[in-house]
């Protein structure tokens, strides 16, 4: 098989770092006589075309609560399998490392690793793998990271390890995976937004969030969990009133604890200042002696010209004539 262009320009300008990182696997595969073989054939089967998370994505999306979680792992495996096995590896066709140098000919004869078809670059494994977990730990959280790498590590690792790819291989396929993990889950969250605000309108699309085969089927490994309810401007309506408490009716003593609830505190305010003294009224004069006592009030003239007709004028023009003592 011929090369091209492209695929001789990585074995030209990548050929250092293959060769530095096959010749490490080497090392380690020749100390350990070949008892790494049988387990780095397991990882690589566990990749081969995606089928554990093509599995793994179809029982999710049988279940409402993980539906958009299967969809996603779907999507992006999918989506890597097009850019790698469809578009990258027929127009770039570089050919693997046993086909490729006679050195790692003989370093893929002593590991007995299985003669494989097709072009090299990028690994369909790691890109699948890569893809998958990226979309998982999108779906599910930071918490998915750490292991998420230690999976894709390891495929990356059985990959060369067998002599199938070279690391400037699986390097590509874990970024593409990665791109795609990504698309897919942007897609997914436009598709389940779209669903939830039209749900109440199509009845299809509410048999899409709500079909669960753990309705007809127990699986006991798969136990649901209770949906929280939505927030936010695509709730449904009905999921919304699903938290929603009946109204009590209003009494005096609700409404009092209402108001006491609702009241302002102000055991935080600084204390109002106290106000001033009023000033002590001043001391009645000393009366002489010998003065005579005033005489005490014996009742009012009403006579002469500051009489009123009866009846005439106002209570307080009245009491404003009236005297008292001696004019």
């Amino acid at each position: 098989m011929l090369e091209s262009a492209a695929a001789m320009w990585l074995d030209t300008h990548l050929s250092g770092f293959d060769h530095l990182f096959l010749s490490i696997q080497h090392f380690f595969a020749d100390k350990a006589g070949g008892i790494l073989t049988p387990i780095m054939k397991f990882i690589s089967f566990m990749g081969e075309k995606g089928w554990p998370f093509f599995v793994l994505a179809l029982i999710f999306m049988l279940m409402a609560d993980k539906r958009d979680l299967g969809v996603c792992i779907f999507g992006a495996v999918c989506c890597g399998a097009l850019i790698t096995n469809i578009i990258l590896k027929d127009t770039i066709a570089r050919l693997r490392p046993f086909e490729n140098s006679i050195e790692y000919e003989l370093w893929w004869d002593m590991i007995g690793s299985p003669a494989e078809d097709g072009f090299s670059f990028p690994s369909g494994h790691v890109t699948a793998c890569a893809a998958g977990m990226t979309a998982i730990t999108l779906m599910r959280g930071k918490k998915w990271i750490i292991p998420s790498i230690i999976i894709v590590l390891l495929m990356a690792i059985s990959r060369n390890y067998l002599m199938a790819h070279y690391p400037s291989d699986v390097l590509a396929a874990a970024l593409i995976g990665v791109f795609s993990g990504f698309v897919s889950w942007l897609i997914t969250q436009l598709i389940f937004r779209l669903l939830r605000r039209n749900r109440r309108k199509v009845p299809f699309f509410r048999f899409l969030l709500d079909f669960d085969i753990r309705d007809i089927i127990p699986l006991p490994f798969f136990k649901r969990k209770k949906a929280a309810p939505a927030d936010g401007p695509d709730a449904d309506e009905d999921v919304k009133a699903y938290s929603r408490k009946p109204r009590q009716a209003e009494t005096p003593a609700r409404r009092s604890r209402s108001a006491k609830a609702e009241a302002p505190e102000f055991e935080d305010l600084p204390p109002r200042a106290a106000a001033p003294a009023a000033p002590a009224a001043p001391a009645a004069p000393a009366r002489r002696a010998g003065a005579a006592e005033p005489k005490a009030a014996t009742g009012t003239r009403t006579g002469g010209r500051h009489a009123l007709p009866e009846g005439s004028g106002s209570a307080s023009k009245r009491s404003s004539v009236n005297y008292q003592g001696k004019h």
